[in-house]
C-alpha cells in the first residue's frame, strides 16, 4: 500500500492582510499544501517559524519592525528553511539580494498587492510544491561567494582591451537555485578568462537585465543581458532575456570569424524558455570540440538534448553534483542520460572554468 506524503506545511509572511489572505487561499486550495500560519512582519514570522517549523515560507521583503533581509539572515543561521520570495517587479535588486541570503526562488507579482490570477496561482503553487525535490538545506552547501580578485573592475577600471575571439564558448543552463549558483561560478572567473559564456537561466523577462548587472558587479568577466546581434567575444558573458531564447551564430559555422548572439521568441518545439537545449545545440554546431556545456541546479530536464549534441561534437559537459544542487532535476537528468563528462560540486565548477587556458 502506497503511503501518501503529508501536506507541505507553509508559513505565509506579508505585511498586507490582503496579500496574506490571497496567498493562503491559493495554497490551501491544493490538497498537498497546508498553511499553518500567517505573519505580518519579520519578528512575528521568526517567532512562528521557530514555533511551527514549517516546510516552506513565502516571504514579502518590505515589512515593518523586521524586514525580509534581516529575517532571512536570522532564519538561515538558526533554522534553514526553504523560502520563496513574493516580490513586485519594481523590487528586482532586492530579489537577488534575498536569493544570495538563502531564498531558493521568487514569484514576481505585477503590483504591490498580490493578484490571484491563474498564472500567478500556478507559479506559486509549483514553486512551493518544488520544495519536496530540494536538497535538504542542512546538507553540505556550496562555499560562500568569494570577493572578486583584486584585478577585477573597480574605481580604477583599466582601459578596455580590444575584443578577442573566444577560445571556448561556454553555455550554462539553470533554473531553480540558478541565480545564487551562477553568482558563485562568476565570482571565481579571472579577468583574462579566454572564453565567452552564454547563460539560459529560467527567469521572468523583467528580471534578467537586473540579474546580468548583478553578475557583472560580482566578478571580473563583463556580463550583459543579450541583445539580438551582439558580438560574442572572450571575457564576456551574455544572459538570455526572459521569455526569449538565445543561440550562438557564425557565418562560417565555426569559431573562426564573426560570432553573434541570436535572440528570438521561443519556437513551438521549445519546452522551456529560455531554452538550455536550444542554446547548447547551437554551441555544439558552432564551437564543436571547443564547446562546453554546464548544467546547474533546476527542476526538469532542460539541457539534456543540448548536452548530448555537445558531446557528439567532441565538446565537454559538466553537471552540478547532487551534493550541492539545490534541485538535482536538470543535472540529474543529464547524468542519467549519459551525456555528462563529469559531475562536480558547485565551487569546483567555477574553479574548473577558471583553469581553462
Amino acid at each position: 500500500m502506497v503511503t501518501q506524503a503529508p501536506p507541505l506545511r507553509v508559513l505565509v509572511v506579508d505585511d498586507s492582510a490582503y496579500n496574506r489572505k490571497n496567498i493562503a487561499d491559493i495554497l490551501n486550495g491544493c490538497d498537498d499544501v497546508e498553511v499553518v500560519g500567517k505573519a505580518g512582519d519579520g519578528e512575528e514570522a521568526l517567532r512562528l517559524a521557530t514555533q511551527l517549523k514549517p516546510d516552506a515560507i513565502t516571504l514579502d521583503l518590505e515589512m515593518p519592525r523586521m524586514d525580509g533581509f534581516t529575517f532571512l539572515r536570522i532564519l538561515m543561521a538558526k533554522q534553514p528553511t526553504p523560502v520563496i520570495v513574493v516580490s513586485s517587479y519594481s523590487q528586482k535588486e532586492n530579489v537577488f539580494k534575498a536569493l544570495e541570503l538563502g531564498a531558493i526562488d521568487f514569484v514576481a507579482k505585477p503590483e504591490r498587492q498580490f493578484s490571484p490570477d491563474p498564472a500567478i496561482r500556478s507559479e506559486i503553487l509549483g514553486k512551493v510544491l518544488l520544495v519536496r525535490s530540494l536538497r535538504p538545506l542542512g546538507a553540505p552547501a556550496p562555499a560562500r561567494l568569494v570577493p572578486p580578485p583584486a584585478a577585477a573592475r573597480g574605481a580604477s577600471e583599466p582601459t578596455p582591451r580590444p575584443a578577442m575571439s573566444p577560445r571556448y564558448v561556454v553555455g550554462i543552463a539553470s533554473s531553480t537555485g540558478g541565480p545564487s549558483a551562477l553568482l558563485d561560478v562568476f565570482s571565481r572567473l579571472p579577468e583574462r578568462f579566454p572564453g565567452a559564456i552564454l547563460v539560459a537561466q529560467h527567469m521572468p523577462e523583467k528580471f534578467t537585465r537586473t540579474f546580468a548587472e548583478r553578475l557583472d558587479k560580482k566578478g571580473a568577466v563583463r556580463v550583459v543581458e543579450a541583445q539580438d546581434g551582439d558580438a560574442v567575444t572572450a571575457r564576456r558573458a551574455y544572459v538570455c532575456p526572459g521569455k526569449q531564447c538565445m543561440e550562438l551564430a557564425s557565418p562560417s559555422g565555426s569559431l573562426v570569424g564573426d560570432l553573434r548572439v541570436r535572440v528570438s521568441a521561443p519556437a513551438a518545439a521549445d519546452r522551456y524558455c529560455p531554452s538550455g537545449d536550444r542554446l547548447l545545440r547551437s554551441i555544439a554546431q558552432v564551437a564543436g570540440s571547443r564547446g562546453i556545456g554546464i548544467i546547474l541546479t533546476g527542476m526538469g530536464d532542460d539541457g539534456v538534448a543540448g548536452a548530448r549534441a555537445i558531446r557528439a561534437a567532441g565538446g565537454t559537459v559538466i553537471a552540478e553534483s547532487e551534493e550541492t544542487a539545490i534541485v538535482y532535476g536538470m543535472p540529474g537528468a543529464a547524468a542519467r542520460a549519459g551525456v555528462v563528462s563529469e559531475q562536480l560540486p558547485l565551487p569546483a565548477i567555477g574553479d574548473w572554468l577558471a583553469g581553462l587556458g
